[in-house]
């Protein structure tokens, strides 16, 4: 088994690395996976390192501002490596070997929601690319499984996941919540085991809404009831809406329309935002005066700034921020071939959103505080503990009524759990 350690430093993960040992990092919701993702990153690129973030899917690409393994590995639409062959992809292009060759290290984010069949594709890519740097696979198994139309398997069923020969690195300290009740509850819902005394805690959470439900952040799990309810508490503040419509900067003229339509979806950026001075929003990036999740209220727009006031009464200026979509490239210089990451295209939008609901998939990373949970919409395995995750406080949380027990709520993928629990 793995070798595994529970109090892990970046320094300790950034040596297995640099040494070209293979990482998974692991730990619940709220540990720091994300940091210390983007810590590992930030050291290998001040070093002059090259780094690949991947991921399977293209919101969870966007998330840490990389690709999906599909377009970095040129899989096309391949769900195994038989369909590969029969696309004619199974032998890898020349400027694919020189870019994965030229890779110091691969980090692949959500690693829950990649199949043992996609993780087979990228090992086979390694190999036939003669790869000689390290990779970092980040996520938790009791999260969000792979989609799939038939039969689930994760990636540590893949043949290929004991060839990585990972070491695991567990974070522990959970840094969004410091309520000690509701993080044994929150680790007692991850593992599916929810009992009497979870199931009363629970069920103290269920309390009124009270009439104005500006107050809150509902948490959906279909975008349909979250656009309904956006769409309504908007309609019911006063004055006249303002409407920005994001800016699009096509950097490469070969870049489509729905690839742009795309890229939008994934980074979660509507491509109309649409505010009201009094309206609820929530802050969509970390900045030094703001962070990912933070509730505030619209005070003043303007056609190039909207101004928001947080909940210590400080208002913040806010300007379109960008957000970019890159490729690996090779370029000539000084009569060199070199490899080096260049925009696609730019997305120009104010990283806010309407504050009154979100779907719990969009809410990935997220800190929020006064939230209610619509648990009539939990449909898939680790959906309520996602959910459940994202409060910064049970005092700030309410559940709405569930149409079946908690215990029924709190189901896990049965073969994630095992795993785990055996690792």
């Amino acid at each position: 088994m793995d070798a595994r350690e529970d109090s892990p430093s970046l320094e300790e993960v950034l040596r297995r690395l640099r040494k070209g040992r293979n990482v998974f990092l692991t730990g619940g919701a709220g540990t720091g996976k994300t940091t210390m993702t983007r810590q590992v990153i930030a050291a290998f690129g001040a070093e002059g390192k090259k780094v690949a973030r991947l991921a399977s899917t293209g919101m969870a690409a966007t998330l840490i501002g990389g690709q999906t393994l599909h377009s970095f590995f040129d899989l096309g639409i391949a769900d195994n490596e038989a369909d590969l062959e029969r696309r004619g992809k199974l032998i890898p292009k020349k400027k694919i070997v020189k870019l994965v060759r030229a890779m110091d290290l691969i980090v692949i984010d959500e690693i829950s929601m990649v199949s043992a069949e996609v993780l087979d594709m990228v090992r086979l890519r390694l190999l036939q690319c003669g790869f000689k740097g390290a990779v970092m696979a980040v996520g938790d198994f009791l999260q969000l499984p792979p989609v799939s139309r038939g039969q689930v398997r994760f990636a540590f069923e893949a043949a290929s996941w004991s060839g990585f020969a990972f070491e695991t690195v567990t974070l522990t300290h959970n840094w969004r919540s410091e309520d000690a009740g509701f993080n044994a509850v929150l680790n007692a819902v991850r593992h599916a085991r929810v009992g009497e005394e979870e199931h009363r805690y629970l069920h103290e959470l269920i309390k009124p809404t009270g009439d104005d439900l500006s107050r809150y952040t509902f948490l959906y799990g279909t975008n349909r009831s979250a656009f309904r309810h956006n769409r309504e508490q908007l309609d019911a503040v006063e004055g006249e809406p303002f409407a920005y419509e994001t800016q699009v900067t096509r950097h490469d003229p070969k870049v489509r329309p729905e690839q742009v339509a795309r890229f939008m979806d994934d980074a979660r950026i509507p491509q109309v935002l649409v505010l009201k001075v009094g309206a609820p929003v929530l802050f969509t990036r970390n900045s030094w005066n703001y962070v990912n999740g933070e509730r505030g209220e619209v005070v003043k727009l303007e056609t190039d700034a909207v101004y928001v006031r947080k909940r210590d009464g400080t208002v913040v200026k806010l300007e379109r921020a960008a957000t970019e979509k890159t490729q690996w490239k090779e370029r000539k210089a000084d009569g060199e071939t070199v490899t080096e990451e260049v925009p696609q295209l730019t997305l120009h939008q104010f990283p806010l959103t309407l504050a009154f609901a979100i779907t719990i998939h969009k809410s990935q990373g997220m800190s929020l505080s006064d939230l209610v949970i619509d648990t009539t919409e939990i449909f898939a395995p680790s959906q309520f503990y996602v959910a459940l995750s994202r409060a910064t406080s049970p005092h700030s949380l309410i559940l709405k009524q569930p149409r079946v027990n908690w215990a029924d709520l709190a189901f896990v993928h049965p073969k994630a759990l095992k795993w785990m629990e055996e690792m």
